[in-house]
């Protein structure tokens, strides 16, 4: 099973940016799918996850600003952020529960002021 992440690079604060993670391999019975940050130094936070049942969870830093949606035929998830911070800057991981738990490889974000 390998998860592949995309969609950071360098926005300035106010604006936006679309990460995508695809699951690929045998991966059956997904339960959960969510994206994580990281900054140097620090531990690895939530920042959203997504239920199979649709439910949706956010930290309170991102709520109303980061959306995050899955496509479960595609076993893909998306993490829509919006209205950008400096202090979103960091590595963004994409995590996946099927039950065993899967990391795909973080990609940067990085917020200029």
């Amino acid at each position: 099973v390998q998860l592949q992440a995309s969609g950071g690079g360098l926005v300035q604060a106010g604006g936006s940016l679309r990460l995508s993670c695809v699951a690929s391999g045998r991966i059956y019975g997904i339960s959960q799918m969510g994206w994580y940050r990281q900054d140097p130094g620090s531990e690895r936070e939530l920042v959203a996850r997504i239920f199979s049942s649709g439910v949706r969870h956010y930290a309170d830093s991102v709520k109303g600003r980061f959306t995050i949606s899955s496509d479960n035929a595609k076993n893909t998830v998306y993490l829509e952020m919006n209205s950008l911070k400096p202090e979103d800057t960091g590595a963004y991981y994409c995590n996946v529960r099927a039950p065993r738990e899967y990391w795909g490889q973080g990609t940067l974000v990085t917020v200029s002021s």
